[in-house]
């Protein structure tokens, strides 16, 4: 079982769920994913997309003499194993998505409208333009990590917080410093230095290089999301999440024809780590009926 992070994350994000799934009798992996932590930062854009991360993913099962895996992805890092029954069929035993669904890429003009083109509001479309987000972002490593990897909170506390300055703010990023602590923090102070420590040494132009290839994945991959699915699926979603809510999800029974989906009540975004036993036990279970 391959666990994959999303965004800003690392591997250490599956540390409540490593241990369970291995104590099940499973192979438990979670790699820092292309440009975090202790992997690989290429310089250039195109090394960031989907073709790319998917690759990474293959040759790490053939780095390990794995033929194939049931692959987790949380975020970002879901968007990256939804492709992997689309792109490497052969490689693929399951795929579980938290908090994202199987569905198409949202193109990055979509985010854009939805705050009338004031991309300075909608942080996906704030990330486009190289070098402005992560020279904004590097220099704020604690204020960020503090803010955004906390529990979930109810809907409409979050809404009244995005509405402070009486206009819809969908970026968190730009003066972050702004930003309520909504809800308790999913890390403890150790594990929160251990993030800080190390995104102050890789700064988020990695992270960041994945968004700049939305558009280019769409062009080169348009049947990820669309074509039907024939694994075993697992969905896993987080009631508060306001990046992801779970009605993204709804559709998903007509592209997987082995699909199980459960939701869990009062979590956020960080469900992985604010869940953690929770979650995994839920993996346990998924994996010893269907595996």
């Amino acid at each position: 079982m391959v666990f994959c992070h999303g965004f800003p994350d690392l591997a250490r994000g599956w540390r409540a769920q490593l241990p369970a799934v291995a104590a099940a009798g499973f192979e438990a992996l979670a790699p820092d994913m292309r440009g975090y932590g202790a992997s690989s930062r290429p310089e250039a854009i195109a090394e960031y997309g989907l073709t790319e991360l998917t690759g990474d993913l293959v040759a790490l099962l053939d780095a390990r003499g794995i033929e194939r895996a049931v692959f987790v992805g949380h975020d970002w890092g879901g968007f990256v194993v939804w492709a992997m029954p689309v792109l490497h069929p052969k490689r693929v035993a399951g795929v579980v998505g938290v908090c994202t669904p199987y569905f198409p890429f949202p193109r990055v003009a979509l985010h854009a409208d939805l705050v009338g083109g004031d991309v300075t509001r909608q942080y996906v479309a704030w990330f486009q333009e190289p070098g402005v987000a992560e020279a904004v972002m590097d220099a704020e490593v604690q204020v960020i990590f503090d803010r955004l990897m906390r529990c979930g909170v109810p809907p409409e506390e979050m809404l009244r917080a995005a509405l402070a300055d009486g206009k819809l703010n969908m970026n968190p990023f730009l003066e972050v410093e702004r930003l309520p602590r909504l809800g308790e923090p999913v890390m403890t102070p150790e594990e929160l230095e251990i993030y800080c420590a190390t995104f102050e040494r890789t700064g988020f132009r990695g992270g960041i290089n994945w968004y700049r290839n939305i558009d280019r994945n769409l062009r080169e991959h348009p049947t990820v999301g669309t074509r039907a699915l024939g694994v075993p699926c697992l969905m896993l979603m987080a009631e508060w999440d306001p990046a992801l809510s779970p009605a993204l999800a709804a559709s998903m029974p007509d592209r997987c024809s082995d699909l199980e989906m459960h939701t869990f009540a009062g979590a956020g975004h960080w469900v992985q780590q604010e869940k953690g036993e929770e979650l995994a036990a839920r993996l346990v279970d998924w994996l010893g009926r269907r595996f």
